[in-house]
C-alpha cells in the first residue's frame, strides 16, 4: 500500500485539537518522526510548518530538494540557504502571530534564535502532547508493522539453531541481524539484548563477549527496522535443560504474558492492562522482581505512545500498537522476559509477531 493524499489529511486533521485548545495560527515540527508521519519526507533534516488550515510547507537545504520533492504529499517544499529566514517569510506571508513548537525535540539554541528571529510571534510550548498523533495507526502503518514483525520473527527462526553452548551473545547477535538484512531489514530497530544466565536479571542486558553455557537461559530482545517502522519481541529460551526453578519463573510469566494478552479490548486504560499481569506475577510471590511497564507502543519509533505502565493513562483503542511484555529478574539467578507486539482490534488484539512463546529447550 502506498501512502496518499487523503491519508496525509486525515494524519493532518488530528492536529485540529492542537489549534483550538492552544489557538495556534501554526505549528513547527522539528522531530524527524512527525515530519515523516504528516508529509512522507524521509531525510534526515527539515523542518515542518502546517497551519491551521492545514497548508503544510516543508523547509530543507539543498541536499534534500529533489528528495523532498519526490516524497512530500501535498505539501509546499521550499529550499533554504538560512532556515530562520524561511520560516520568517513563511510566518509574514501568512500573517501567523502564535506557533506552537515541540518543546521536547527543539534545542535550546534553535528557540532562542527563533524567538529572536520572530520577536512579533507568540510560541507555545506543547511538550511532547504531539506525538499522541501518532498512537492509533493507519492501515498503511498497520501493514507496514506487520510486513516487518513477520521477517523479524523468521529471522529469528532462521537462526535459533546458533543458540548453542560455546556461543557467545555477540555472535548470536550478529547473526540474527544478518538474518534480518537478509530479509529485508534495513537495520537493527536498537541494539539486541542478549542476556545469559545470570545476565538474564538485568533487563537490558546487551550482548557480551560471554560464551552461552548448558542449562542456562538466554533472553532475545531483538527488532528491525524497514521503511522507517519497527518491530520488538523478545523470547526466552534454554540451552539444554534448565533447573526447575528457571521453569517455575518461565511458566509465571507466560501466564501473565497470556492473560495480559487475552485482556486486550478497546476501552480498557493502559494502567489497568498493567495490572493483569503485574497482579498475577505479584500472587505468585514474583511481584518485587517485575519493575518495568507492562509494554510500550512501537511504531516510527521503537517506544512511543500509548504507555502500558502503572501510570499509562491513556485510553486503548482500535488501530493502537504496543508490546505485552512482562517479565521476572533476580539478581544472582537469571531472569524471564516475554514480548509479542499487538495491534488493538474491535474484538481483542492481534499478535503481529509471530515466534512461539511456549519454552523451546534447545
Amino acid at each position: 500500500m502506498l501512502i496518499d493524499e487523503s491519508m496525509i489529511k486525515s494524519r493532518r486533521e488530528k492536529l485540529g485539537r492542537f489549534f483550538s485548545d492552544f489557538q495556534l495560527d501554526a505549528i513547527i515540527f522539528s522531530n524527524l518522526d512527525n515530519i515523516r508521519y504528516l508529509s512522507g519526507f524521509t531525510g534526515s533534516a527539515g523542518l515542518l510548518i502546517i497551519t491551521t488550515d492545514l497548508d503544510c510547507y516543508l523547509l530543507c537545504d539543498s541536499r534534500y530538494t529533489a528528495q523532498a520533492t519526490a516524497e512530500t504529499v501535498s505539501a509546499d517544499v521550499r529550499q533554504f540557504s538560512d532556515k530562520l529566514n524561511a520560516v520568517k517569510d513563511i510566518v509574514s506571508e501568512r500573517n501567523l502571530l502564535c506557533l506552537g513548537v515541540e518543546a521536547q525535540y527543539i534545542t535550546l539554541i534553535d528557540f532562542t534564535a527563533l524567538t529572536d528571529k520572530l520577536s512579533c510571534c507568540e510560541f507555545v510550548s506543547l511538550n511532547n502532547d504531539l506525538d499522541s498523533i501518532r498512537a492509533i495507526k493507519d492501515s498503511f502503518e498497520i501493514d507496514e508493522l506487520t510486513e516487518v514483525a513477520q521477517l523479524s520473527s523468521e529471522a529469528f527462526l532462521d537462526v535459533i539453531n546458533c543458540l548453542v553452548p560455546g556461543c557467545s551473545e555477540a555472535s548470536f547477535a550478529f547473526e540474527l541481524e544478518f538474518a534480518m538484512r537478509k530479509r529485508g531489514a534495513q537495520g537493527r530497530a536498537f541494539d539486541f539484548i542478549v542476556a545469559s544466565g545470570e545476565r538474564g536479571a538485568m533487563p537490558h542486558g546487551r550482548a557480551t563477549d560471554k560464551k552461552i553455557c548448558s542449562g542456562e537461559l538466554i533472553t532475545v530482545d531483538f527488532g528491525a527496522v524497514r521503511n522507517g517502522y519497527n518491530s520488538d519481541e523478545t523470547i526466552t529460551v534454554a540451552v539444554g535443560r534448565p533447573d526447575q526453578r528457571y521453569l517455575d519463573i518461565y511458566n509465571v510469566v507466560k501466564e501473565a504474558h497470556d492473560r495480559a494478552v487475552k485482556a486486550v479490548k478497546p476501552g480498557m486504560l493502559c494502567r489497568d492492562m498493567d495490572a493483569v499481569a503485574r497482579k498475577y506475577i505479584a500472587e505468585c510471590g514474583y511481584g518485587e522482581y517485575f519493575g518495568h511497564g507492562l509494554g510500550h507502543g512501537v511504531g516510527l519509533q521503537v517506544h512511543e505512545n500509548p504507555v502500558v505502565s502503572p501510570r499509562g493513562d491513556m485510553v486503548l483503542e482500535e488501530g493502537m500498537v504496543f508490546t505485552i511484555e512482562p517479565g521476572i529478574y533476580i539478581s544472582g539467578l537469571g531472569g524471564v522476559r516475554i514480548e509479542d507486539t499487538v495491534t488493538v482490534q474491535a474484538d481483542g488484539c492481534k499478535l503481529l509477531t509471530q515466534v512461539p512463546k511456549d519454552l523451546m529447550i534447545l
